[in-house]
């Protein structure tokens, strides 16, 4: 595996400097968040970006498009993220995505994707100077790839849409189906496993804008259609359980 360059290495890497030049020029000194919260962005038909290219004026609009129809705020924290990741005056700019995060959380949560949730804490993640939010920001990416993984699998096996066989799940109640090093299948129905993992993480969900994520991530997790819905639709077993009313 290829290693991560250094931060000197970053710092002099002539394709570093290009993917931030003009970038002096889109920071704003002052920000009205209430104004940037109110203004609805006007940028055409809605278009999901895929990578990012080395021209941050080009990279930055086509962002705008993506952010079309929403909250201008929203594309702000996605400005602070870009410019964070191309190395601008990081300290600062962290500050100020980390100011935003405080003083609109409950906002965030609620109208970003999971896309650019994970944005978030993996800024987090690198920058924060706090072990324990980088810890939970962690979480959270690790949480969504391995979800990620999951239903790319299924994509690339073809294996969308496969209904449940009754008779295995008939079978995991009574025989225990060996994994791999020790692991089990998941008893679907009855087990415990995520219900206690749940317990384990709500501790972090108090750990400021980085478990509020993660608490906003993990309910979206139980109805949208991954692995933990799917399995929730076959639970009957009310005390195991690892969903709440908000997911």
């Amino acid at each position: 595996m290829k290693r991560k360059k250094s931060k000197i290495e970053s710092f002099f890497s002539l394709n570093q400097h290009r993917r931030r030049l003009g970038a002096a020029k889109v920071v704003q000194t002052s920000v009205d968040l209430a104004a940037l919260k109110a203004s609805i962005l006007k940028a055409g038909e809605t278009t999901q970006t895929r990578g990012s290219v080395k021209d941050l004026e080009t990279h930055l609009d086509n962002l705008r498009i993506e952010f079309s129809g929403q909250s201008e705020l929203l594309w702000h924290h996605a400005k602070l993220i870009v410019l964070i990741r191309r190395g601008f005056k990081e300290k600062e700019t962290y500050r100020a995505f980390r100011e935003l995060w405080q003083s609109e959380q409950d906002f965030l949560c609620q109208h970003l994707n999971i896309r650019w949730l994970i944005s978030a804490t993996d800024t987090m993640a690198d920058h924060d100077p706090a072990p324990q939010t980088r810890t939970t920001a962690m979480m959270v990416s690790l949480l969504t790839n391995l979800v990620k993984m999951n239903e790319s699998e299924r994509y690339v096996c073809s294996s969308t849409g496969n209904a449940p066989v009754p008779e295995r799940i008939e079978h995991l109640q009574d025989h225990m189906v060996p994994l791999f090093e020790g692991m089990s299948c998941f008893t679907v129905g009855t087990d415990d496993t995520l219900r206690n993992m749940y317990w384990r993480l709500e501790p972090f969900f108090q750990e400021g804008p980085a478990g509020a994520i993660l608490k906003t991530v993990w309910d979206r997790f139980q109805t949208e259609d991954t692995v933990f819905a799917r399995m929730r639709a076959l639970h009957h077993r009310d005390r195991t359980a690892w969903w709440t009313d908000e997911g």
